[in-house]
């Protein structure tokens, strides 16, 4: 299953920025997994004392983006596996901003963010794994809209690719 194969009507317009970073040509598990080795690279890349620096005092740090990043796999994997399963109920968005602050992103080390990324990293696959086809275009509602299962899986590498590029030219000044 490749992203070229997601419909407009799969998704609220939004999430088509995170979409729009993937090639058409990428493959479903195969972005999973290589994002996982990308994403852990980049991530290690990063010098130990930029890790907690915000370009402005109201953004998150290098570190909190990286919490992020878990705490929003967590939440739209559980959109695709719910829609996957055929579940009708609405799902309701989050408020990413309060989830900053609880998750004291800043105070554990770069390896256990990395080890905690690792591990969801590697549930998210396995689920993907176990998920037919027919499942995975199964749509549902999350956040006031339609979402298939495919979909919200594609917008998690689409969201890792986005914040890493928001850290390449905002935290690291780093031109592409």
């Amino acid at each position: 299953m490749k992203r070229q194969d997601l419909k407009l009507e799969e998704f609220e317009i939004y999430f088509k920025r995170y979409l729009d970073k993937l090639n058409n040509e990428t493959e479903l598990l195969q972005g999973f997994i290589d994002g996982k080795s990308a994403t852990t690279s980049f991530f290690k890349s990063i010098s130990k004392d930029k890790l907690e620096f915000r370009y402005q005092p109201e953004k998150w740090s290098i570190k909190e983006i990286l919490q992020h990043l878990i705490d929003t796999e967590r939440i739209f994997m559980y959109r695709c596996f719910r829609i996957a399963r055929r579940d009708t109920t609405a799902l309701a968005g989050y408020d990413q901003e309060i989830y900053n602050h609880p998750s004291k992103a800043n105070k554990k080390s770069l390896e256990n963010l990395l080890n905690e990324f690792n591990i969801n990293r590697n549930n998210s696959i396995a689920l993907l794994q176990s998920l037919s086809d027919d499942d995975l275009c199964f749509t549902g509602k999350a956040s006031g809209g339609k979402m298939s299962a495919r979909a919200a899986a594609f917008i998690i590498i689409g969201h890792d690719i986005w914040h890493t590029d928001v850290i390449k030219n905002k935290y690291l000044n780093v031109r592409n």
